[in-house]
């Protein structure tokens, strides 16, 4: 008597894998054609961000009189490092850093502490005046930045914090971008979490501290990131607060280099590039963090 294993396949057990099959090597080979011109077209998009910042660094390294020579060339015929070196001679870059380093880490921490608060009670405390709060923030974001300058002017001379640091940094603590993007990744949490934190007998602050606040990283880094660009590059406002050369940031010094009737370009390109130093080695330490955000992290089905 004949057992299973001896009976001759099915013919349609034997066509479906060879189906499949085939079908996988179509869409590989579709995603195949797909993926070169896609390639290409990012590439072209890399080139057209890159070109300026390209010309920009390497600018910095010609001599003045190479900078509006014709034709214009892309590499410098003659390297020099001599714009970097008067630029450090001429512009005091220690109290500078100092200044502006301490403008932009102290507005860092504290946006993204207020933005994590904010976003976390709108996300997870519903009721009609956290709704109202949420839109009315929002709202900010449709008043240009110099519509609202004077008024926050007065305030902040009102206060006393006029020509200080801390007039720079009290006006940019809370963002409406920050509390946007804490309270969307919040309401992806699912509230089984809290709701299994509090049985366990976890209080509301160790909940945010403990739970909820490590779950975010990939948002935090990320508006850190940001966070210390903005206040880094801030010059409107730091010229309007600060009268005291002493007190100045970066941006602010960086505009004394140019003269009433000439530009020294060889110093103030050198300048420029260092002062985009800390800003590279900002995004070099935490692009780990947001390139590799990981929401769904410490959750389980």
């Amino acid at each position: 008597m004949a057992s299973a294993t001896d009976l001759p396949p099915i013919v349609g057990e034997v066509a479906i894998p060879a189906v499949k099959a085939a079908r996988s090597r179509g869409g590989r080979e579709g995603r195949t054609r797909l993926s070169a011109p896609l390639t290409g077209l990012l590439w072209l998009v890399v080139g057209i961000y890159a070109l300026p910042l390209l010309w920009f660094i390497l600018s910095s390294f010609k001599p003045g009189s190479e900078l509006f020579s014709y034709p214009l060339s892309m590499f410098p015929r003659e390297w020099t490092f001599q714009g970097f070196f008067d630029a450090w001679e001429r512009v005091d870059f220690a109290r500078y850093f100092l200044n502006t380093a301490t403008v932009a880490l102290v507005t860092t921490a504290l946006t993204v502490f207020f933005s994590a608060c904010t976003g976390y009670a709108l996300a997870k405390y519903n009721n009609k005046g956290t709704r109202l709060f949420f839109v009315c923030i929002l709202a900010t974001t449709m008043l240009p930045t110099e519509v609202i300058l004077n008024p926050t002017f007065t305030v902040i001379r009102d206060l006393g914090l006029y020509n200080s640091l801390a007039g720079i940094i009290v006006p940019s603590v809370l963002t409406a971008t920050g509390v946007f993007m804490f309270r969307q990744f919040f309401l992806t949490v699912p509230d089984d979490l809290l709701h299994s934190a509090r049985i366990d007998g976890a209080s509301e602050l160790a909940i945010f501290f403990r739970i909820m606040l490590p779950l975010s990283r990939p948002i935090l880094f990320t508006l850190a990131i940001f966070s210390f660009q903005w206040r880094w590059n801030d010059y409107i406002w730091p010229l309007i607060v600060l009268n005291d050369p002493k007190s100045y940031t970066l941006q602010v010094a960086l505009r004394s280099i140019v003269g009433a009737e000439n530009i020294d370009w060889p110093v103030l390109l050198g300048a420029s590039v260092i002062s985009i130093l800390p800003l590279v080695l900002v995004f070099a330490v935490f692009q780990k963090y947001v390139l590799n955000a990981d929401v769904n992290a410490g959750l389980k089905d």
